[in-house]
């Protein structure tokens, strides 16, 4: 591992290992207009929400890192108070570069990246038409941290008001896929959440019973993975013995479709990601006493974990550790 302290490191060296190490890092995409009414629209990727009561949200339009100057999003929130934020997507992306470019004051860059200004409701700046979620803010404060070139400026907006496209919530939540972030890595890469999420069950207010409450046969297991051990001690409890056999007994008498009993139907049924068929075909395989036959339930519950069926998980997990 690599040790540095800032001071033994450029100024240039510092920001790669900040835009490389904390990433994936939204971009928020900022009109605003200058004291003469002249628009600006910028990137910027150090951001971030930091409040709902009243919504608060953040920006960094930090000082350019060649000569110290600053950027005319900071000199224009000073003197208005005002912006729109809008979010970046992938249908908008290379448009989002455009606007990037460091055209000098006064050029219009809602022009330049042909993006379409319209009109705000509460605020006087443009929102970008093409973002399907854009928000009106005032500035609250903004925060300076040196005069050197890269230096942090932090916008602290609150938000007035929210538009937001409908086509991109499911059952009243915004979809990840629907919406279709980027989100802003080292260099010239970038990610894109589209196809790529996944769901994780938070603790929030349930008490968990932690790492050091698991037992041993599943902290030992080769199968389980450190998230899979994770997601065991988020459970509030762990299931008695009784509570296991009706379980397995449940199970053995349950009837699958199309369902094949052996050791390569369970891999096949470990493919499609169908750990109820996979637990039948274990329950066959511990029968004829295969050597590896806990594997073949770790499995099974590695595979309801991912799944987030955490208590089925629990259940299977607690069965193999209780076989002979």
């Amino acid at each position: 591992m690599y040790h540095y302290k800032p001071e033994d490191l450029s100024v240039k060296e510092v920001h790669r290992l900040l835009i490389g190490g904390v990433g994936p890092r939204p971009i928020a995409l900022v009109s605003t207009l200058s004291g003469d009414g002249i628009p600006n629209l910028s990137p910027f990727s150090f951001f971030n929400v930091f409040g709902a009561n009243p919504p608060v949200i953040a920006f960094s339009p930090s000082r350019r890192g060649r000569d110290k100057s600053l950027k005319d999003t900071y000199n224009n929130l000073i003197k208005t108070k005002e912006c729109v934020v809008q979010v970046v997507t992938f249908p908008m992306i290379e448009q989002v570069n455009l606007a990037s470019t460091e055209y000098p004051s006064g050029v219009n860059e809602f022009i330049k990246s042909g993006f379409t200004a319209i009109d705000s409701d509460i605020v006087n700046p443009k929102r970008v038409k093409e973002s399907p979620f854009q928000m009106e803010c005032k500035l609250l404060k903004m925060e300076s941290f040196g005069e050197g070139g890269s230096s942090a400026n932090i916008a602290i907006c609150e938000v007035l008001k929210f538009h937001i496209s409908e086509d991109i919530f499911i059952d009243g939540i915004i979809h990840p896929d629907l919406i279709d972030l980027v989100g802003r890595m080292s260099g010239n890469y970038y990610t894109r959440a589209k196809g790529l999420i996944f769901k994780t069950i938070q603790p929030r207010i349930k008490k968990s019973i932690g790492y050091d409450s698991l037992p041993e046969f599943i902290k030992n297991s080769a199968i389980y993975s450190a998230n899979n051990l994770g997601k065991f001690a988020t459970t509030e409890k762990i299931p008695a013995e009784d509570e296991v056999k009706l379980f397995v007994d449940q199970l053995e008498k349950e009837i699958f479709k199309n369902f094949e009993s052996s050791e390569e139907a369970f891999y096949r049924y470990k493919e499609q990601n169908d750990y109820k068929k996979m637990l039948r075909s274990a329950f066959d395989i511990i029968k004829e006493n295969h050597p590896r036959k806990n594997i073949f339930l770790e499995l099974t519950a590695k595979c309801a974990l991912d799944n987030n069926d955490i208590d089925f998980a629990w259940n299977v997990a607690m069965y193999a550790g209780n076989i002979k």
